[in-house]
């Protein structure tokens, strides 16, 4: 009989199994039926028998969907649709694996699990024992008390009783109160409607219970809260009998019976190698068997390059090379063949630098299956030592590869492909299609998450590590060019890169469909791979003489006012140097609000010096200035002459695609997005881009645009009126806040309104106000608190997003790019609240980066038909600008404007601002 040395675990086997189905990609068993979540499912009670051993073990399972809560309301979890056809035949196999592992497997008709597991956990405390129920289901969170804790069995988190006040806001014995206010769609209990989690939360803290809040209800002040309780009392009763589980259940095995058992090795091995679960038992120890696979509904190359034939095997369980070095053509052409027989082909380039406009090809590796992979070799120079020996001929090579590079049967697979097509676009192979592109796979589904690198990827997937450039090449004043490692080592390093990228993309290809980003991908990042490769080909030309001019005047200025500096401060010193400012700011001057850095040196970085000049300090101020000419000198006049290509006098900037966590494009060498541009000199260095004789540049830029996003996730009607009437935004927030009229409105309040509106995408706070338009904290606050009384569907977004973020741990655009967020749960509160902020901006600033994504690829596709001479050259934030032959200028402009303004549909229209001129300043 259970006693106090009882330690019952349960698993909530219907919930981990729906989990495991939607978190794993397809796999098969070896006969062809779908087993994903039964492998996720195993290999969890695998953990569990190892880590979390109790005196006494079972899972609970859902015996059917109608249960006494249907019998009592209907609709209860009546909008769910039917289980995917992939899923129905793991139901039988989930209480297979529970068998096998010699675990009772518990259910009974009428009951939902959840009753089961309450029931349980109930009886075993009664006897004076203890229960850990295996769940992540928060609707659990109810039994948490002395004695039962939930262990989350995707992260093992152990939830107790200071876990659920932090996730609901109320003591466990209160959730369901919680619950019932607030409803639940996935399960259609009704709920309260306008009640939220934080709202249902406050009611139950300041009146204990629903009946006391019901109870209360008609003596509330008049608010549509009170008017919602009193018209859905009843519902809110119905939803607390619907949440509330049953714990007097009779139990259909006691507990006496779930004792734990050691499971059979022979049985369970017969059933492991039924499965084709191969790591799992090499994992237990149970010895070799057969492999499983992965088929090729989860190989979505197969149906997107018109080929059944692709074959794809589970990523882990094959050996890392050894791999052959290809260095005659028989032996190419034996691999060529292989692709067109897998019907997909890993790829990587090796080069002699990181531009890749610049660099040559020195060889390149393929894959065909994972394990089997080649490297092709071409300009290794050798050593007396170590010659290199035969080597083919890349013409001859890329010739021989040409039909198959461009073959729509055979799917072409990179880890980072516009560097690899504009690696082979200089060495003369202009086709390469159709492709994948393993770091974007990744990207659309986990942008935030982690980083995109393929030796990331490999340890985060694969748990492969693998072999690093700087083994091969060396580190420091011993590293060697990579045409100088041997052909040995070059060969091992080089091929298993593209192993590792075709072993990648057979985990995250699937994980697409899962993740709902398979649209994100295919309509947006994929088809961007070429539009940006060509615009990085294309470049922009830029005035070198107006650089040099603009460089001259930039050392002038900033001579002049290190004069002023040293004049002031009354001796010179290294302008320049973080450290002797410091020192000169805070030893010798004394100011204010100095604070050291690790190092034990004064921090001087540009938010230090911003709050001195608002204290009317002039040094700081004048140090600012001067930074920001020598950024200016340095990063743009100087370094675009640098940049220039001799050849075209154009500079060709390289777009990244997949290091922001908003979907935002950035780029370097130069980096254009952070041109300052409301500043003169952000106006004259854009002067220096200028447009090709005969030509004409073309600007087209997205007229505040996450402010139209925000109007449209957010529902704010008189933002949504104001835009569709075509008023001016910030004159219509400033009538509605402060409550002036638009007309003879002075251009301050009109500013001050500008800067909450653009201040609130940014969850900018009263101190962050207060500086920007250099007023008190506190009348900041006034301004905010108004913005939010007059739109108060603001802040329930803003509300709503930072709860989305801290329960999924990533918020989404309008267009479902998942945009994770970093720090959304730090306990440390600034951390914390920059994560929050960042949270509230994202779906924002995503969104605008979704929809102009969105419009590139519709101008690639469509400029063509227009027969317009016109080429996109660059894409900085929100704007596009392109190149065109004087007379198609306004038919260009035209054109653009159409197709961006078109390329989202929203509750409020799009609105794109086009400019022609001669340099990006005139078309700007």
């Amino acid at each position: 009989m259970p006693s106090e040395k009882t330690h019952l675990v349960l698993v909530d086997g219907s919930g981990f199994l729906f989990r495991a189905f939607h978190a794993l990609p397809p796999m098969s068993s070896p006969d062809g039926v779908p087993v994903n979540a039964v492998f996720g499912f195993t290999n969890m009670l695998m953990r569990l028998l190892r880590d979390h051993v109790g005196t006494h073990l079972a899972v609970i399972f859902d015996a059917g969907r109608k249960t006494f809560r249907t019998d009592m309301y209907p609709q209860y979890k009546a909008h769910r649709p039917e289980p995917p056809e992939d899923m129905r035949p793991q139901f039988a196999l989930v209480r297979r694996a529970t068998e096998a592992f010699n675990i009772p497997a518990i259910e009974l008709p009428g009951w939902e699990a959840d009753d089961l597991l309450a029931s349980y956990a109930k009886a075993v405390v009664a006897a004076g024992g203890r229960c850990t129920i295996v769940s992540s289901d928060k609707d659990l969170m109810q039994l948490v008390r002395p004695g039962v804790e939930l262990l989350e069995p995707m992260k093992q988190k152990v939830i107790r009783e200071a876990e659920v006040e932090a996730k609901f806001g109320v003591t466990p014995d209160r959730v369901v109160d919680v619950q019932a206010l607030m409803g639940d769609s996935t399960d259609n209990v009704p709920g309260v409607p306008g009640i939220g989690p934080k709202g249902a939360a406050q009611l139950v803290q300041e009146y204990g219970s629903l009946e006391a809040i019901l109870a209360a209800a008609e003596g509330m002040k008049p608010s549509k809260r009170r008017q919602s309780l009193i018209d859905h009392a009843d519902a809110a009763r119905m939803s607390l009998r619907l949440v509330t589980l049953d714990e007097d259940v009779e139990l259909p095995r006691p507990i006496d019976e779930l004792n734990c058992c050691e499971p059979v090795n022979e049985d369970l091995r017969d059933w492991l190698e039924t499965m084709g679960f191969h790591s799992i038992i090499q994992r237990m120890g149970l010895g070799p068997a057969a492999r499983p696979r992965m088929p090729m509904r989860a190989v979505q190359a197969a149906q997107d390059a018109g080929s059944d034939s692709a074959q794809a095997h589970t990523p882990s369980d094959v050996a890392y090379g050894p791999y052959e070095t290809v260095t005659d053509m028989d032996a190419l052409d034996r691999w060529i063949s292989q692709a067109y027989e897998a019907g997909i082909m890993a790829v990587d380039t090796e080069t002699t630098g990181l531009n890749a406009r610049l660099a040559d090809m020195v060889g390149l590796s393929l894959s065909t299956a994972p394990g089997k992979a080649c490297y092709v070799p071409f300009l290794h120079e050798g050593t007396l030592d170590q010659p290199t020996g035969h080597q083919l001929d890349r013409t001859e090579v890329l010739e021989r590869l040409a039909p198959l590079m461009r073959d729509q049967s055979v799917l072409k697979i990179f880890q980072n492909a516009k560097y690899d097509l504009l690696v082979f676009h200089k060495a003369g192979l202009s086709e390469v299609a159709p492709i994948d592109d393993t770091m974007l796979i990744s990207y659309a589904q986990s942008a935030g998450e982690h980083g995109q690198g393929m030796d990331e990827l490999s340890a985060l997937h694969l748990g492969h590590t693998p072999i690093s450039y700087d083994a091969v090449t060396g580190t420091g004043r011993n590293r060697i060019p990579f045409a100088q490692v041997t052909l040995e080592s070059a060969t091992a390093y080089a091929a298993e890169d593209a192993d590792v990228t075709l072993r990648l993309w057979q985990v995250l290809k699937p994980a697409l469909r899962t993740r709902q980003a398979l649209a994100l991908y295919e309509e947006m990042e994929r088809p961007l791979v070429d539009v940006l490769t060509g615009m990085e080909e294309v470049g922009i030309k830029v005035d070198a003489t107006e650089l040099r001019r603009m460089s001259k005047d930039f050392e002038t200025r900033m001579a002049e006012i290190e004069k002023d500096i040293h004049e002031q401060v009354g001796r010179s010193f290294n302008v320049g140097s973080p450290k002797q400012l410091g020192e000169i700011l805070f030893d010798e001057m004394g100011l204010p609000g100095g604070k050291r850095t690790k190092t034990g040196a004064w921090g001087t970085d540009s938010s230090v010096l911003e709050s001195l000049a608002e204290q009317g300090h002039d040094l700081p101020q004048k140090i600012l200035s001067w930074r920001q000419l020598a950024k200016l000198k340095s990063t743009y006049a100087d370094a675009l002459v640098q940049q220039m290509d001799p050849a075209t006098q154009r500079v060709h900037t390289s777009f990244q695609m997949a290091i922001t966590t908003t979907g935002r494009l950035s780029s370097n060498e130069p980096n254009l997005q952070n041109i300052p541009i409301r500043t003169e000199e952000g106006a004259r260095i854009r002067k220096a881009f200028v447009a090709a004789e005969g030509h004409v540049l073309v600007s087209a830029d997205y007229s505040q645009i996450e402010l139209r996003l925000l109007a449209h996730v957010a529902k704010i009607e008189p933002l949504l009126e104001a835009f569709r009437l075509g008023q001016d935004i910030h004159a219509r927030t400033a009538s509605e806040v402060f409550g002036v009229l638009i007309e003879g409105m002075d251009a301050l309040t009109r500013r001050r309104a500008k800067a909450i509106n653009f201040g609130i995408i940014y969850g900018i706070s009263a101190f962050g106000l207060s500086r920007q338009l250099q007023i008190s904290p506190g009348e900041a606050r006034s301004y905010i608190d108004a913005y939010f009384a007059r739109y108060p569907g603001i802040r329930d977004y803003m509300e709503r997003t930072k709860e989305e973020a801290k329960e999924h741990g990533y918020v989404t655009t309008p267009f479902g790019r998942r945009c994770y967020v970093p720090g959304i749960r730090e306990k440390n509160g600034a951390r914390r609240a920059y994560a929050e902020r960042q949270a509230i901006n994202a779906p924002l600033q995503g969104g605008a980066a979704d929809i102009i994504k969105r419009a590139m690829v519709r101008l690639a596709r469509a400029l063509p038909e227009q027969k317009l001479n016109a080429r996109m050259l660059l894409q900085v934030h929100d704007e596009l600008l392109f190149e065109v032959e004087e007379k198609d200028a306004a038919a260009l402009a035209a054109f653009v404007r159409k197709e961006m303004e078109g390329a989202a549909s929203l509750d409020v229209a799009l609105e794109v601002e086009t400019g022609i001129g001669a340099s990006w300043a005139e078309a700007h």
